[in-house]
């Protein structure tokens, strides 16, 4: 008779010879499969196991933590590349950025919009149904050709949301960081198109980096932290708000920095609880719902309610 087989192969891998066990299982486990704990190794489905009993660390509003900015260096990415397409076709920009209403010729000529026009004009802007230009157009900048600013508009603009982004990030956590941000965008385009002449165009992150500025003054609040430095970051962005009435679109300033301001509100204000992502979603999506719900009063008066 021959002796009986003492080789022992890993649960996973039963072609590998192996000698070590889980210390929580005691299965046999491959080098490949070897995870190392406090003491001697575990098997992944012992440590995928553990991971799911450990509570997840959490910032003061109930977001999971984020040790990178992964969101706002997404954010400066897509606004560099949008740069970069703006070089090489200057029409991407005409194309996406923030126009409530504007008639456009077969030469490519502009005209105002006045609620009816002859058949060789088309319309262009949200009377158009170009609603995406309500966020595209936070993504655009000035070309070096272009305005006062040139290339300064993007560099100091990505300066700013580097500077405030990797704040807010990590007090916030990614997901509501982010809608943080697209909502402040989305209120600076509501703003320039309630407050500015329709056929007026534009472009730029400035809505969205006016609202960081108020959440940034909301969480410090929130946190208790001294407040010399954030209030005079504030007051800089105030005092910019009233300079760009003759500069840039101080429209979309100030629409910026109250949906900015109001969404950390809720973010921050709302008790803790099993309910309060479902509020701070419920906030969000409230504040969304207004913000196009004013864009669609808007259309209809310009087109005469036919949108």
């Amino acid at each position: 008779m021959e002796p009986e087989s003492t080789l022992t192969t890993c649960y996973r891998h039963p072609g590998v010879e192996c000698h070590v066990r889980c210390v929580r299982c005691d299965r046999h486990i491959c080098p490949d499969c070897m995870r190392e704990a406090a003491v001697g190794h575990q098997c992944p489905e012992c440590v995928e196991e553990g991971a799911r009993s450990v509570r997840q660390a959490r910032t003061i509003v109930g977001g999971k933590v984020s040790r990178t900015p992964a969101v706002t260096c997404a954010l400066i990415a897509l606004n560099v590349l949008a740069y970069l397409v703006q070089l090489v076709l200057p029409e991407f920009r005409t194309r996406f950025e923030m126009v409530g209403a504007r008639l456009v010729g077969p030469d490519g000529d502009q005209y105002l919009y006045e609620g009816a026009y002859f058949g060789y004009l088309h319309p262009e802007g949200l009377v158009a149904g170009e609603w995406e230009r309500l966020i595209t157009s936070g993504f655009l900048h000035l070309l070096p050709t272009q305005g006062t600013f040139g290339l300064a508009h993007i560099v100091m603009n990505m300066l700013a949301l580097w500077h405030l982004g990797r704040i807010l990030e990590a007090q916030l956590g990614r997901v509501r960081f982010l809608a943080l941000y697209l909502l402040a965008v989305l209120g600076g385009s509501v703003a320039e198109l309630l407050l500015a002449e329709p056929s007026a165009a534009f472009v730029g992150a400035s809505g969205g980096l006016f609202g960081l500025g108020a959440a940034h003054y909301v969480m410090a609040r929130r946190l208790g932290v001294g407040m010399a430095a954030v209030n005079r970051s504030t007051a800089l962005l105030l005092v910019w708000l009233l300079v760009s009435a003759g500069l840039t679109s101080w429209q979309g300033h100030l629409g910026g920095f109250l949906a900015g301001g109001a969404v950390t509100a809720a973010y921050a204000f709302v008790p803790r609880g099993p309910r309060r992502t479902l509020l701070h979603a419920a906030a969000c999506a409230g504040l969304l719902a207004l913000l196009l719900l004013l864009t669609y009063g808007k259309a209809s008066q310009l087109t005469g309610g036919t949108v």
